[in-house]
């Protein structure tokens, strides 16, 4: 059915640097379908937070929350979520050092508080801070993926949660959390095995650190102008940036378009 698969990363890739889609990249990706190249959203962000997205893009098919929650043609097929036990005790480590927990899945969120950090990390990533209720969400829901707000040291919770969580640092002020063993990487490959996809040419365009397991596994990786310099190296092709046509020129370098 499929000539190509070809994987995006959101923030800095898909986005312009207003969080939205840009036209040319929304009609790259109806044209990508056209021709015959499945558009996938990759992304650390959860499907709540994305349904203008994939409006806009028309993209139906996600790996969502670093992995951890994927989609094919709007229908679920792979989910990683993490053990109440572990949230539960990884919450309470954080509040004791001062730090809020965000705890999510794919239909919503919730914030234990507020503090200076989590106001710098919202903004940041330029998104609403989530309403209160970490327990009741944590006792009444199954939780996909968390986000410590903290500056670091990264350690601290890398060290003490080592054999149950994976971290992905994205932002100054914050750090991805999900089940050990997760990663954009396994929720490609879930998506490829449960969606009998296998044997398709791949294609990653990322930018961050979590991107990289995907830009490792995938047959053609890209990497953008505006990219960290520890993924450009995992680049077989280093496109212009998000800002500059990044998208497009990239997919034009594989004849995608």
């Amino acid at each position: 059915m499929y000539k190509g698969i070809a994987f995006f990363d959101l923030d800095h890739t898909l986005y312009n640097e207003q969080t939205r889609v840009d036209p040319e990249v929304a009609e790259a990706m109806h044209q990508l379908k056209a021709n015959h190249v499945l558009p996938v959203i990759s992304t650390g962000r959860n499907l709540f937070e994305i349904p203008d997205t994939m409006k806009t893009t028309g993209i139906d098919t996600v790996v969502s929350a670093n992995g951890s929650y994927v989609i094919f043609e709007g229908k679920p097929v792979y989910k990683a979520s993490l053990s109440q036990d572990v949230v539960t005790s990884f919450v309470q480590f954080a509040k004791a050092r001062g730090e809020a927990t965000t705890v999510m899945n794919s239909q919503g969120a919730r914030i234990n508080f507020i503090n200076e950090i989590v106001e710098h990390n919202y903004q940041f990533i330029n998104s609403r801070k989530p309403p209160f209720g970490v327990d009741d969400f944590i006792e009444n829901n199954e939780i996909i993926m968390m986000l410590i707000n903290t500056e670091g040291p990264d350690e601290i919770y890398t060290d003490q949660f080592k054999d149950t969580l994976t971290f992905f640092r994205n932002t100054p002020y914050s750090m991805d959390i999900v089940a050990k063993g997760s990663s954009k990487k396994r929720g490609i490959q879930e998506l490829i095995k449960n969606a009998k996809l296998d044997g398709i040419p791949t294609y990653g365009f990322g930018d961050g650190n979590n991107d990289i397991p995907m830009l490792d596994y995938v047959d053609h990786p890209v990497v953008m102008g505006n990219g960290l310099d520890q993924v450009k190296e995992y680049a077989e092709f280093i496109t212009s940036k998000n800002t500059e046509h990044g998208i497009v020129n990239g997919l034009k370098h594989y004849n995608l378009l």
